[in-house]
């Protein structure tokens, strides 16, 4: 293969790439005039349509008055007007009689028009003999009881010939600048390229030196002034070569270092061995999960660190085949049985392309319970949405079947679609509000402030009242004044309120439903609030008590849907409770009644 010099290499791309570069503007600048102008003349004629159409849709049934009307406007406007019937025909043209032309139910513009959409078309016109851009409207006829239908369709058209003038007439400006634009650059590219050039060969006389043995020259000092700032750093930095090779050497004995830190730190536990099977690296995690001293694992065999036989027979599948494996295992400890996630891939030394393996452990067993506990709440979630909504599918599905024209069924109906709606509604909003809650807790915790408690719990009475008066429950507040608790006043409220509302749904007629707090110690004598929500309802039973917080946990389905519950009323006050550093508790017996019972921090002012 015959060489040449590096002038000859650069040169040649660069004009190349100027060239290219100039095609591309010229295309560009030539296709987004044609696109402008066409979208201008386009959106002109679509207005000019709108403007015609109502005169149009008034004379369809006069055809004579019609093809006058288009000749008159077409003639006034420099703008060739077409009706056409549904089947294609033309009813009136302002430029051919009507007789004359063809079917136009083919023209792509026709057809979206009667598609009930604006069409546009740009083509060659075979009748005037030169290229238009078509605009196509429908013109629809509505119909007692139904949808309009495309009574006609009015196509407006203009010639581009105006267009491909003013784009010759560019392309020949931009077609003189760019013949000026090569010759310039390329004169410079000519100068730069030998400028760039010369100092590149006297370093290569230098390098021939350096090839025979002879470090006595110095690149740098050998350089023509002409030489650039890139060429010159190369220069100096091959004259440093030599003293750079302790510097490198240092380099990286801190980056096994840092290498070695990084791996001591790894929360995954991380065993490296060898051929022989014999530990060469164990960190921390690894240390701690397998019990053993990672200073004195290094060195000893595979068998003498790691007590675990299926983890052994892994790490030897990978030594003898060199094929990755990546399994979930059973591990068990002093604390129990771990889920375990084993990546084990070989290592390779550079030479024998196997080195020996290197096992990476992932304790994978709370994202394991993490995603039981999502898919149960999907899985819950999809059977509470599903409810509602195959409710609503089903009444609507009769109306559509006919019973929409019957109003004394109809209403029912549409009054049941609307209560599914709004339990819907309800359901979403609880997830909603369940999501904010725990999102302010997982940010750093809630706004908590030390107030008056009698205000918050009148606040949640006052807002249940008119729920109770219409199920004749009364409701009852017994706050000594002075209690000071600390608390978000509107997450508590809603927390009393969706309690209060709870005891009113499973109260009986006349029945009385009690918030009270009072100033109790805990286990340390320190002060402390309890809010007791107490009613004398049908009660639980023992059974629904240790899920009864749960999401969408009912202990009665069918009394709950019935009431208009979501099932996460209970679950939203555990964790408002949650958010404060509080607890819940509930007592029942069924036939006697319930009392929820909310602790948090409070003291007597």
């Amino acid at each position: 293969m015959r060489q040449r010099k590096l002038l000859w290499h650069i040169f040649p791309a660069f004009l190349a790439a100027i060239l290219l570069c100039i095609a591309a503007v010229t295309w560009y600048a030539t296709a987004s005039i044609q696109d402008f102008f066409v979208h201008h003349v386009g959106t002109d004629l679509t207005a000019r349509a709108a403007l015609v159409r109502a005169r149009v849709e008034r004379l369809l049934a006069d055809p004579p008055e019609l093809r006058a009307f288009c000749l008159q406007v077409g003639r006034e406007s420099l703008t060739r007007i077409t009706v056409i019937s549904p089947d294609g025909k033309v009813l009136a043209d302002s430029s051919e009689t009507p007789e004359s032309m063809e079917n136009h139910l083919q023209r792509p513009e026709i057809a979206t028009a009667f598609a009930g959409d604006t069409g546009q078309s740009l083509r060659f016109s075979k009748t005037l003999n030169e290229f238009m851009l078509y605009t196509a409207i429908p013109i629809r006829r509505a119909n007692p009881g139904g949808a309009a239908t495309v009574e006609a369709v009015l196509r407006l058209a203009v010639p581009v010939t105006a267009i491909d003038r003013a784009l010759a007439g560019i392309q020949v400006r931009i077609g003189i600048g760019s013949i000026v634009v090569v010759v310039a650059a390329g004169l410079l590219v000519l100068l730069l390229s030998r400028r760039i050039s010369r100092p590149l060969e006297a370093m290569q006389h230098n390098a021939e030196d350096f090839a025979r043995g002879d470090f006595s020259r110095r690149m740098q000092a050998s350089l023509p002034d002409s030489a650039s700032l890139e060429v010159a750093s190369l220069a100096a930095s091959m004259d440093r070569m030599a003293e750079m090779l302790d510097d490198r050497i240092t380099t990286i004995e801190t980056h096994r270092q840092q290498l070695d830190t990084v791996f001591s730190s790894m929360i995954e536990a991380v065993i490296a061995v060898d051929n022989d099977e014999r530990v060469i690296g164990i960190n921390a995690a690894a240390a701690r999960l397998l019990a053993v001293d990672a200073g004195e694992a290094p060195g000893r065999l595979l068998q003498a660190v790691v007590r675990n036989i299926d983890l052994q027979v892994r790490i030897g599948r990978v030594l003898a085949s060199g094929e990755p494996v990546e399994e979930e295992m059973i591990f068990r400890d002093r604390e129990g049985d771990k889920l375990l996630q084993v990546r084990i891939v070989s290592l390779d030394d550079g030479r024998t392309k196997k080195g020996g393996a290197l096992a990476v452990i992932n304790d994978v067993t709370k994202l394991r319970r993490l995603e039981t506990i999502r898919r149960d709440f999907v899985a819950n979630v999809s059977h509470e949405l599903r409810t509602p909504i195959t409710s609503i599918r089903g009444y609507v599905e009769t109306l559509l079947d006919g019973a929409l024209d019957n109003r004394e069924v109809a209403i029912p109906f549409l009054e049941t679609v609307l209560r599914q709606s709004e339990r819907l509604n309800a359901i979403i909003d609880d997830l909603l509000a369940l999501s904010r809650i725990e999102q302010g807790a997982r940010a750093g915790g809630i706004d908590l402030r030390e107030g008056p408690l009698a205000m918050v719990l009148e606040a949640a009475v006052q807002t249940c009242r008119i729920e109770a008066e219409r199920a004749g429950v009364g409701l009852a507040v017994d706050c000594p004044e002075g209690i000071l608790a600390t608390m978000n006043d509107t997450l508590l409220e809603q927390a009393i309120v969706n309690l209060v509302v709870n005891a009113i749904r499973y109260s009986h007629r006349d029945d009385v439903v009690t918030v009270a707090a009072a100033i109790r110690a805990d286990a340390e004598g320190k002060p402390q609030v309890a809010i007791a929500v107490r009613d004398t309802g049908c009660g639980i039973a023992p059974q629904h008590l240790p899920r009864l917080f749960e999401r969408f946990y009912r202990s009665d389905q069918a009394r709950s849907r019935t009431e208009g519950g979501t099932g996460l009323g209970l679950a939203i006050v555990k964790h408002i409770v949650q958010a404060h550093d509080g607890t819940i508790d509930v007592r029942s017996q069924e036939g006697i009644g319930s009392e929820f019972i909310i602790t948090l921090k409070g003291r007597q002012a």
